[in-house]
């Protein structure tokens, strides 16, 4: 076989232009007007318009609450599960977990809360717990002692006061506004 003896399988087809009259004239298959009429258009998803229509969670970054990070007390203490510490010992967190009356969470020490349901025997010292205003009247019934650690204030009493400070020169300077303009009408 030789190369001018080669015939084609298919015919020469001539491919179609578009836009040039004929029988594709107008929108040249196209469609009608808009996104889809313009070259390199891209459909928007039908999943994006549902996902739009959803709310926003919101306060998950940076700005969430102080109240989503700081709970409140992971453990909860009855008074009357105390009565397995002997006469003088002292009560913290550790001491809980020892006794096997809390569990750590996620491997770390929980904050505590003790509260005053049932009745305390023993003459026990609290440290490093909340506890609640019926608790701590049955404690110190019983001849126990409750000392609460202090929570850090964010702020120094220094900068408390020169914001104070601020606040009080800042309304006697709106009285005095206040009391010369009445004065000149």
């Amino acid at each position: 076989m030789q190369i001018h003896e080669i015939k084609r399988v298919h015919a020469l087809k001539k491919s179609k232009l578009v836009g040039r009259g004929g029988k594709r004239g107008k929108t040249a298959g196209k469609g009608g007007k808009g996104q889809t009429a313009r070259a390199g258009h891209r459909v928007r998803p039908a999943m994006r318009d549902i996902i739009k229509k959803l709310p926003k969670l919101r306060g998950h970054g940076k700005n969430r609450a102080k109240s989503v990070f700081d709970r409140g007390p992971e453990a909860v203490v009855n008074l009357n599960v105390l009565n397995v510490f002997a006469k003088g010992d002292v009560v913290t967190p550790t001491a809980l977990i020892a006794k096997g009356l809390i569990k750590e969470v996620m491997g770390k020490t929980p904050k505590v809360k003790i509260l005053g349901t049932g009745d305390i025997t023993a003459a026990l010292s609290f440290e490093g717990c909340d506890v609640s205003a019926t608790a701590k009247e049955k404690i110190e019934k019983a001849g126990g002692t409750v000392t609460q650690t202090e929570k850090p204030k964010t702020q120094s009493p220094e900068l408390l006061a020169k914001i104070q400070a601020k606040r009080d020169a800042k309304l006697t300077k709106a009285s005095n506004k206040g009391g010369a303009k009445k004065g000149k009408k």
